[in-house]
């Protein structure tokens, strides 16, 4: 199958780890980044330069580079045996590194400054990526959500004495970071232009990941741009929604499992999603869950429930190789279809999976 996963930052950098662990089940996987960041490296280079932030762009490309890296070996299919954990690959650390001390290049990322390059090179962000990912023996490909930088704006509340008073703040950082509560957001320019291969991507893939990550600056941004929110509408592949583990501070502060499903549907009214996907652990109500999915789930969609946050407890990820277990049952077809029934008995509506 294809895969495409919808994202940005460290969210979609699990998701592409999990599905790089898959390469029975997935030949093909393409990443939709975000283009939104304006803080640390990205942010700079993106002012000086006027260019695409290249920090989640660099983070999803070194999620799916090959371990065993050898220039000009890239390949748009899967090879089993070159798909471990990348990490090793000592051109990948190279990516991932960042300057120290306090000059002109502190902070900077290799990756993004090689990004950056590229795309003054070749004049084109896509084919920079590609060049990338060429680079690093990427098994897939990594594309922008859009060829142009974008800005989030929200409308946040909670900000002084009257707590349902709007205040509209401007970057990704910003709302990502505010104190208040966010209501909505939107992005500038309005209705930015999709990037085309983005949008023929998710029309041609056999599966479709949004989220997980920063809910209101990584996972929404996807859906506010016209044409690949289009896409994702009518696309045939198989929808799944990942939620986050936890709030985040700031931007989702409080916030339940379900209340992030009821933002996604103010944001993409009409989104309807074969899954929903979450850890066990991190819904407490499950029927909660349940009742919040019954208006996004299809005829057949479920709620599945497995545990895919890694051990860590003080920092809420998700671990790429029970994800992609989970990814795995939610992605194979009932037992009836297997052995050969064209059509399985729908399930009710929002009805919950759980694995322990």
């Amino acid at each position: 199958m294809k895969a495409v996963a919808l994202g940005g930052g460290h969210g979609l950098h699990a998701t592409l780890s999990a599905l790089r662990s898959l390469p029975d089940e997935i030949t093909d996987v393409t990443a939709v980044v975000t283009v939104a960041d304006d803080g640390g490296s990205s942010g700079r280079l993106r002012r000086e330069l006027g260019m695409l932030p290249p920090g989640d762009l660099r983070m999803a490309v070194s999620a799916l580079a090959a371990p065993d890296r050898a220039a000009g070996g890239g390949s748009r299919g899967i090879d089993k045996a070159a798909w471990a954990d990348p990490a090793d690959s000592l051109w990948v650390r190279l990516v991932q590194h960042r300057f120290g001390g306090s000059g002109a290049l502190a902070g900077h990322a290799v990756g993004n400054l090689l990004l950056a390059g590229l795309m003054e090179v070749l004049g084109d962000p896509v084919a920079a990526l590609d060049e990338v990912c060429r680079l690093l023996g990427v098994r897939g490909r990594v594309l922008p959500m859009s060829l142009v930088p974008l800005d989030i704006e929200a409308d946040v509340t909670g900000l002084d004495e009257d707590p349902a008073r709007p205040h509209r703040i401007r970057g990704q950082v910003a709302v990502a970071s505010t104190p208040g509560r966010v209501r909505r957001v939107w992005l500038r320019p309005e209705r930015p232009p999709a990037c085309a291969q983005a949008v023929a991507a998710v029309r041609q893939a056999d599966v479709l990941l949004l989220g997980p990550g920063s809910w209101f600056t990584s996972v929404l941004p996807h859906l506010l741009v016209p044409e690949l929110r289009d896409a994702v509408m009518t696309t045939p592949a198989r929808r799944v929604v990942v939620l986050n583990l936890a709030p985040e501070p700031g931007e989702t502060a409080g916030f339940s499992p379900e209340q992030h499903l009821a933002v996604l549907s103010q944001h993409a009214p009409g989104l309807r999603v074969h899954a929903v996907l979450a850890d066990v652990a991190a819904v407490p109500v499950p029927h909660r869950l349940d009742r919040a999915a019954r208006n996004m789930l299809l005829p057949d969609g479920r709620v599945h429930l497995a545990p895919v946050a890694a051990a860590d407890p003080a920092v809420p990820r998700h671990d790429p190789t029970a994800l992609a277990e989970a990814l795995r049952a939610v992605l194979t077809p009932p037992a009836t279809m297997r052995a050969g029934t064209q059509h399985s008995a729908p399930a009710r509506p929002g009805a919950v999976e759980r694995r322990t």
